[in-house]
This record gives C-alpha cells, structure tokens and sequence, in this order.
C-alpha cells in the first residue's frame, strides 16, 4: 500500500497524543484498572481522530479505511494494550454497522455524538456460553408495542462499564441461527441494566464487563438496518475489527524488539554483552522478519478492502499471525531479560500479559483457522 503525506501526519499526530495524553498516565490507569474514558475520548474526537473513515455530514472526516489502521498502528507507541483496545473499539467495532446501515436518526442521536467523542460506545457480542460461536448467544429482544424487550448477558465487554450506548447482537426471532439475529442499539442508562466487572490477567486499564438485561426495553426504531441481518452485519463488522487487531500490533512488537536489543546490548553474561550470542541476535532478527510479514499481510488486506474486496479470508490470516505472533514475541523477548522480564513493572512483562488476549479476542485462534480452511475449500463437505 502506498502511504500518501496525509497518512505519516496522521500517524505523527496520534503519536504525539499518545506521548503527551496517554503515557504519561499509563501506570496510573493500570494500577486502577480503568481509564478515564469519556476525558480521553473527547480529547480524540476534538483532534478528529474518533471517525476518520466516516461520512463528513455526521462528523467524521470522510477518509478511507486506510486511515483507521495508520491510527491503529500508531496506537501502538502506547505504553500498553488496554488503551489502544478501547479506542478501537469506539472507532472500528461498535460503530461501523451503525455508520453503514443505521438510519439517518439513529446515526445522528449515536454516531455523531460517539464521533465527537461525547460518547462512549461499546460492541455486546460474546456471552459466557458464546463467544467465537456468534450463531450460540442466547440474549432475546421480542417486540412488545413499539419496543424491543431484551433478555440475556453478555460476556467480556470492552467500555462497558463507561459506556453510553453498546451495539447489541440479539435473536430476535426463531429462526435458523444465522438468520434470526438483529443488531440494536441500547442505552446503557436503561432500566433492567446490571453490570459486573471482570477482572483480569492483563488489558488492566481497560474496563471489562459481564452485562445483564432483565426485560430492558428500547425502541424498535433502534435496530440496525433489516431485522434478521445482525449475524451478517457482525460479520462484517469483525473484518474491520481484525483488520484493527493487526495492525495494531506492529508498533508493539517492533518496540518490544527495539527494548530487548537495547536491554541485551547492556546486560553482561559470561564476560560479554548478551546480545553477542548469536541464539540472541539470530533469534531477534527472525522476530523482526515475523513483524515486517505480519505488516505486509495486513497493509495487503487493507488496500484491497479500500479496493471494494472480500477480505475475509486475508483478514482472518492476519489476525491470526497477529495473534500468534504477540505471544511469540513477548515470550522471545521476555526470556532474554532473565528474572527482570518475570517482574511486573517491565515493559516485556506488560506485553506478556496483554498480548494473550490476541489469540481468545474478536475470534479465537481456532475460529480463525476455520474460516481459512472453509474459504480454501480444505474443510470435509459436512462441515462447510
């Protein structure tokens, strides 16, 4: 993909929000397991950075999807992944079902505020008994009068416990799986509303939560699009989000590198400096051809989903490898700083345990082989 002048000042200035408004406060945010959601993101949404792939007329700056995944690479400068992931989230998983297929009301009343960044939004997907397996969830919205009244949990969800509004997938019919689900926007101050809060290994500054909705009601003019398209609307909207999860990761792991060369240059064993083994420097040096493959797969994707393509299958293929590699690269590199990589306030240790929520997040490792196999034609006939 050819970067025009346009894309390197975007990437410089979220870099530089990133140096002045996120690092300095990173320690702080994760010691609290949570963020300041709504300062943070009215910040991003003054500077334009929160709907820069999405119609002018609602806000955003009418650029192509390119320009999202230069921000997300340049996310990456941020001390740790819980950040990065809740801003993604508000720009390339709640919101592009909504921007795509959402009528003119319901984008004004949500996407433009969420562009902005007045509002927090957050994607209700995954449930305790369905999280890769999008066709099991189990959460109902039946119509009653000029509502949805909706029943069920959700599990795992980025800025939930923030949020102003989540993008919900429900079944909202009783039809085959795949066919009977709709995506509907819901008013996280709506009554029936409980939330838990989950805590975790790693995404510490990043709130997570279990919701539940006892006979929530919202208005039918809520849903998104077609009634029955939501498994197909989420669908698509997991492109993008992988497609975010990719490119997200380059700058990462290339710093990861960048501060093991550095840690190993200065640390002595046996009378010379560990970086003048050659297991160490070799093995540095494939992490940095795994990086530099990872980009070019997704840089790949991209420029043929600006390009109009089905992308699925690239895009499955690169947040694998994203996936995989963050937990190669982490543990790589955590092993050459010996018992300083085992301690919590390092950087290799902070990857460590963000980046294994690459491999289980926006479909699991296993799913994303699946999806490639079907689209090679490799799975056996009654599975496809």
């Amino acid at each position: 993909m050819q970067f025009t002048p346009e894309h390197k000042q975007l990437f410089e200035t979220v870099k530089r929000f990133v140096e002045k408004e996120i690092n300095p406060h990173v320690a702080e945010w994760e010691a609290a397991e949570q963020f300041p959601a709504h300062e943070v993101f009215k910040k991003l949404g003054d500077l334009g950075l929160l709907g820069l792939k999405y119609p002018e007329g609602y806000g955003g700056a009418g650029l192509d999807f390119s320009y999202s995944m230069v921000m997300a690479e340049a996310l990456g400068h941020c001390n740790c992944g819980g950040i990065p992931m809740a801003i993604g989230v508000q720009t390339d998983m709640c919101t592009p079902a909504l921007a795509r297929f959402g009528s003119d009301a319901l984008r004004r009343e949500y996407l433009v505020p969420s562009i902005a960044g007045d509002y927090v939004g957050c994607v209700a997907v995954s449930e305790a008994g369905g999280g890769s397996d999008v066709a099991a969830v189990k959460t109902t919205a039946r119509k009653d009068g000029g509502d949805y009244v909706i029943n069920g949990s959700k599990m795992w969800i980025t800025n939930s416990l923030q949020a102003d509004w989540c993008c919900l997938l429900a079944n909202t019919s009783d039809g085959p799986p795949h066919k009977n689900k709709s995506l509907i926007i819901v008013p996280m101050d709506a009554p029936g509303i409980s939330k838990h809060k989950i805590k975790k290994i790693g995404m510490n500054s990043s709130d997570t939560g279990q919701l539940f909705f006892d006979d929530v009601r919202v208005p039918q003019r809520n849903l998104i699009g077609q009634e029955g398209m939501g498994f197909m609307f989420q669908m698509m909207q997991f492109q993008e989000e992988r497609l975010w999860a990719a490119a997200s990761a380059h700058i990462t792991l290339d710093r990861l590198i960048d501060q093991t060369i550095d840690y190993t240059r200065e640390r002595q064993a046996f009378g010379k400096p560990l970086l003048d083994n050659q297991v160490v420097h070799f093995r540095l040096a494939e992490l940095r051809t795994e990086v530099e493959a990872l980009r070019a797969l997704t840089y790949r994707a991209v420029e043929a989903y600006v390009g109009g393509q089905d992308v699925t299958k690239l895009a499955s293929m690169a947040k694998l490898k994203m996936g995989r590699l963050s937990r190669e690269v982490a543990d790589s590199c955590l092993q050459y700083w010996g018992g300083m990589g085992f301690t919590w306030d390092n950087p290799i240790s902070q990857a460590y345990r963000d980046g294994r929520l690459a491999s289980i997040g926006g479909g699991a490792d296993e799913v994303m082989l699946g999806i490639i196999c079907k689209l090679e034609g490799t799975l056996p006939k009654e599975v496809r």
